[in-house]
């Protein structure tokens, strides 16, 4: 239960047993003479209100200067202009109906159902989410079973290492052949990460291990969540569009998201420079790129020294990026960044922040805040841009390219390709 809930639950609770009160619960302690009965019911409530305003209030605090930031938003929450009348659904359902896909690369592997389970020493499997008997879900009821888990529909318990059928409850005999596909995963930075290859390859590298969250010298201070309207390889090449920085990232966060009033006047005093590099790795670390961010801010023209950040984005492999912070007074910390694809064109992304626990919460969520308000300007981008495969670029452009020839090393002959296909005659 939240704090927030837990404050009203409790105000509501000493309220309820104040007002009911028929003795003199809060009798003076020097003279003995009744202070409580002498409110009078009006008074009473009026203290019982403001008791439980307080409580609601201190838990808000408490939370604000303690608890975690959280924030989630939806598939139509974020990057969509509502004119006339609509919803944020029907506005978003329109730009995806009017919008050109262009030519794509090779989508991930949308759609695929696991059912992710931790077995009774702790280890965390991933297996195929539909049983293979009758299709059931086991991700919905099924029950954990030592290392195994049981289907809720005839008991059938399958192994988390390796997928095998271990029982059958009515069954003389399991066959040999019955398993269920099981996925290779790990278990790092607090987080469970599953492996996939479409020509069923086994991991070609792993995800490092940051180890001050390991240790427990970063603790969790926040995470966000959105959903991404394009190919999942527009995400990562922000990093190596650095001309987009200056138009889009330059003016305050306090601007907000909508790109319509993010250059207004009123806020023109307060502007964020940007200082970047991005650069792949080589072998051993092909699959990884960096990216290098000098971040400065200005005030009415004054460079403002204190809030100098420097940035060090990693990316490993086509979904996970290490954003490392590092600044003399503000201290240290880690977010990661996630990309999990749910459709062709939708990606789940998240962002998890972990901080030095000696620093004061309010910084790290101050720090994942603005990352958010900035990140949402890109989503903006995404909801309604077109892929183009072949773009028109300057020669200021060219880690663009670069990034791209990157990225192509995810893809194989077998990748799969976005479908298209018309069942009606509207345009």
């Amino acid at each position: 239960m939240s704090n927030r809930k837990a404050a009203v639950v409790i105000g509501l609770g000493i309220a309820v047993m104040l007002l009911v009160q028929s003795g003199d619960p809060l009798d003076s302690v020097r003279n003995g003479s009744p202070v409580w009965s002498d409110l009078g019911p009006l008074l009473r409530a009026v203290v019982c209100v403001i008791a439980g305003c307080s409580l609601l209030a201190l838990g808000w605090l408490h939370g604000l200067l303690f608890g975690p930031l959280e924030v989630l938003r939806g598939p139509d929450d974020v990057g969509y202009i509502v004119e006339d009348g609509r919803s944020r659904a029907q506005a978003a359902n329109a730009v995806r109906r009017r919008r050109k896909i262009g030519e794509l690369p090779p989508v991930f592997p949308n759609g695929e159902q696991v059912a992710v389970f931790r077995g009774q020493d702790g280890t965390a499997f991933v297996v195929d989410a539909y049983c293979p008997h009758l299709g059931a879900n086991l991700a919905v009821g099924g029950q954990v079973v030592g290392g195994c888990i049981e289907c809720p529909f005839h008991g059938w318990q399958f192994r988390g290492n390796d997928g095998k059928c271990m029982r059958i409850p009515y069954a003389e005999k399991v066959p040999e052949f019955a398993k269920v596909r099981c996925w290779p995963s790990c278990e790092v930075n607090g987080q469970i990460l599953v492996w996939f290859h479409c020509d069923g390859e086994d991991p070609q590298w792993t995800i490092p291990e940051q180890q001050e969250i390991t240790k427990g010298e970063w603790v969790y201070r926040g995470r966000t969540e959105h959903f991404i309207n394009a190919h999942i390889e527009e995400i990562p090449e922000n990093a190596a569009d650095i001309a987009h920085l200056t138009h889009l990232h330059t003016p305050a966060i306090a601007s907000g998201v909508d790109l319509r009033y993010t250059n207004s006047k009123a806020w023109e005093f307060l502007r964020h420079d940007w200082k970047v590099e991005w650069e792949p790795e080589s072998e051993p670390n092909k699959h990884c790129s960096q990216m290098s961010v000098k971040h400065a801010l200005t005030v009415f023209g004054c460079h403002c020294p204190l809030l100098d950040v420097r940035v060090v984005a990693r990316q490993v492999g086509p979904g996970v990026v290490f954003l490392l912070f590092n600044h003399s007074f503000l201290g240290r910390g880690v977010i990661l960044q996630c990309v999990t694809p749910v459709e062709p064109l939708l990606q789940c992304v998240s962002h998890t922040i972990f901080y030095q626990s000696n620093i004061p919460p309010l910084v790290p969520k101050f720090i994942l805040r603005a990352e958010c308000i900035q990140f949402e300007r890109d989503v903006m981008i995404w909801n309604n841009k077109k892929y183009i495969s072949k773009p028109l670029l300057v020669k200021e452009d060219s880690a663009i390219q670069k990034h791209r020839r990157w990225f192509s090393q995810f893809y194989s002959e077998n990748s799969p390709q976005l479908q298209y296909q018309r069942h009606t005659l509207d345009f």
